[in-house]
């Protein structure tokens, strides 16, 4: 049977050590809102951003985790390495990041007719793919 899908999205939670630069890139560059903030047992703490219908989960845990994926993107291990983000300026947005100095792993292309990418490097390594139509 499968599951029963409800939302039209997936959420997505990324562990991090340290919640302040990941919230300034996600909150403060990209310019998710948050929607909010708790404490959760065990020392853990998460921030909810919107994404459109998705939710980003900045998560952090009480008790460091044993082990930290490694950065590198989708060149760096299996498993979940990039997200893509859909926007309608990515020129811009590329561009106000690279300014405020993350790492732009893939300059703006179009990858096919009418599709346009850039990839981007947040605090922890994770990469985010911005996507543009037209």
């Amino acid at each position: 049977m499968g599951v029963v899908i409800t939302k039209d999205s997936i959420d997505l939670g990324l562990v991090t050590l340290d919640a302040a630069p990941m919230l300034k890139f996600y909150r403060d560059t990209l310019g998710l809102k948050v929607e909010g903030e708790m404490a959760m047992p065990g020392g853990n703490h998460m921030t909810r951003l919107a994404c459109g219908t998705t939710t980003l989960k900045i998560f952090v845990n009480g008790k460091p985790p044993a082990a930290a994926a490694p950065a590198g993107g989708i060149g760096g291990a299996t498993g979940l390495r990039y997200f893509t983000i859909s926007v309608s300026n990515l020129q811009q947005a590329t561009d106000e990041l690279a300014a405020a100095g993350y790492n732009v792993v893939v300059k703006p292309r179009e990858i096919r007719a009418g599709v346009t990418i850039s990839m981007i490097e947040d605090p922890d390594g994770n990469w985010v793919e911005l996507l543009q139509l037209g």
